[in-house]
């Protein structure tokens, strides 16, 4: 006679062991959830956030506006309202735009006007704009300057060394100052001098 197989005995949880209980970071992901985009925002980027642009050329696209100041909103209209009334719309690139917290927005950078003046404030977002195709940017209104700023994200650089890191400074190259080294490392991250 053979003796009977003993099953196994599932693990006990323990309810105040908080490890056992915690959810993965990535839960929705393997929950099989996707989240849905069902509000696009049309604003300028927030003077805190970083945010990158699409560079694919179907995500932006030029249009007639007309804004009303007073309520802080904007209607697209078609050409031949727009032929009808030119006075009274401007020209807007909307750009598709993320944030880091990925939320997407459409950015409007207002275009230059028939008559040729161009405007700091617009030719500096347009810039922004081209930029964050490239590399994430925050975009800072510089009143003394009468434009805005482009600040641009610096890559985070590897070392070879890792020795007592207290700061990295990357432009071209990474400069590592430790308490009792300094290297000079290439940057694999794909930052440029100048840019």
């Amino acid at each position: 006679m053979t003796a009977p197989k003993e099953k196994p005995q599932p693990e006990a949880i323990d309810a105040f062991d908080l490890s056992k209980l915690r959810l993965s970071q990535e839960f929705l992901e393997t929950a099989g959830a996707k989240k849905i985009l069902t509000t696009v925002p049309v604003r300028r980027p927030n003077k805190q956030d970083f945010v990158r642009v699409h560079p694919d050329a179907k995500f932006r696209a030029p249009f007639a506006v007309i804004e009303l100041k007073d309520d802080r909103e904007r209607y697209l209209i078609t050409p031949d309202i727009a032929a009808a009334f030119p006075a009274e719309f401007v020209t807007e690139m909307l750009y598709t735009a993320i944030n880091r917290q990925r939320v997407v927005f459409l950015w409007p950078v207002r275009l230059p006007a028939s008559d040729g003046r161009v405007n700091p404030w617009h030719s500096s977002a347009q810039q922004a704009a081209e930029l964050a195709m490239e590399c994430w940017i925050r975009v800072i209104s510089n009143t003394s300057l009468g434009a805005y700023e482009i600040m641009k994200r610096l890559p985070k650089c590897p070392t070879r060394n890792g020795r007592n890191i207290r700061s990295m400074i990357c432009c071209g190259s990474a400069s590592v100052i430790g308490s009792s080294t300094v290297s000079t490392t290439p940057c694999s991250s794909g930052c440029a001098a100048n840019d």
